[in-house]
C-alpha cells in the first residue's frame, strides 16, 4: 500500500491543533540510518486506510519529497469520542534488519470440524494476532489458521499453529497461550426431586381423606 505524507516545519501543540483544523493530521518517522522527521497527512485520506487491515501489518510505500521508502504503522493516537485522528507514527524498514511486528490471525474452517458440526461446540478466537520477527521481505499481510480438524472441547495452542517460514513467534514470557478454545454447549440438568418429598405426598394425601374424629 502507497500513501503521500509531507513535510512538518513547525511542531508544539499549537501548531498540531492548526494542522487538525485545516483537515491535515500530524505525524512522525523515525527508524534506519535517517534521522526522526516530522511529516503531516491528509486526515480523510489517513482515516479511510486505517480502516483497512493490510495498513496496519503490511510494509507501506511512503511517498515524502519525491522519495518513496519503506516504512511500519507503529502507532495512532485516536481522539477519545470524535471520529479524528490525532498523531500517527510510521517506522522506517531495513530490508536487512529483522522486526518485530503483530500480524492478524485469520481463522477458517470451523463451521465444518467435528467441534461445531458433530458436537455443537463454541468456537471462542481467544487471540485476533500473534507478534512476531521476521525480515521485511518475510512479512505477511495476515496467517492464516485451519479449524477443520478442531474437536471437542478442545484447545489450539500458539505452537500448534503453522507459522510462514522466516517467521518466529515472540512469546514475552508468556509461554503457550491458547489461540482458540472449542467449548460444548451447556446442558441444563432436571432438577432431582427433594429427599422425602415421594414418601410425604401419599402420606398428606392418606391424612386428608381420613374423617375427623368426634369430639
Amino acid at each position: 500500500m502507497k500513501f503521500v505524507a509531507y513535510e512538518r516545519a513547525k511542531q508544539g501543540t499549537g501548531a498540531s491543533r492548526r494542522l487538525r483544523i485545516s483537515g491535515k493530521t500530524p505525524g512522525i518517522v523515525y527508524g534506519g540510518e535517517g534521522q526522526p522527521q516530522l511529516i503531516e497527512l491528509d486526515h480523510n485520506a489517513l482515516w479511510h486506510a486505517l480502516k483497512k487491515e493490510a495498513f496496519h501489518s503490511s510494509i507501506l510505500e511512503m511517498e515524502l519529497g519525491g522519495n518513496v521508502s519503506k516504512v511500519l504503522l507503529r502507532d495512532v493516537q485516536y481522539h477519545p469520542f470524535r471520529p479524528l485522528v490525532q498523531h500517527v507514527d510510521f517506522q522506517r524498514v531495513d530490508a536487512r534488519t529483522r522486526m518485530t511486528v503483530k500480524v492478524p490471525l485469520h481463522y477458517k474452517g470451523e463451521e465444518e470440524s467435528p467441534a461445531v458440526k458433530l458436537d455443537h461446540n463454541l468456537v471462542n478466537h481467544v487471540m485476533t494476532e500473534i507478534e512476531v520477527s521476521c525480515l521485511p521481505a518475510d512479512l505477511p499481510e495476515f496467517i492464516e489458521v485451519d479449524l477443520s480438524g478442531l474437536t471437542n472441547n478442545a484447545t489450539l495452542h500458539v505452537s500448534d499453529i503453522k507459522l510462514p517460514k522466516g517467521l518466529k513467534y515472540i512469546s514475552h514470557g508468556k509461554g503457550n497461550p491458547v489461540a482458540v478454545s472449542a467449548v460444548p454447549p451447556l446442558v441444563a440438568e432436571e432438577a432431582a426431586p427433594a429427599e422425602g418429598a415421594g414418601e410425604a405426598a401419599p402420606a398428606a394425601a392418606k391424612d386428608a381423606k381420613a374423617p375427623a374424629k368426634k369430639k
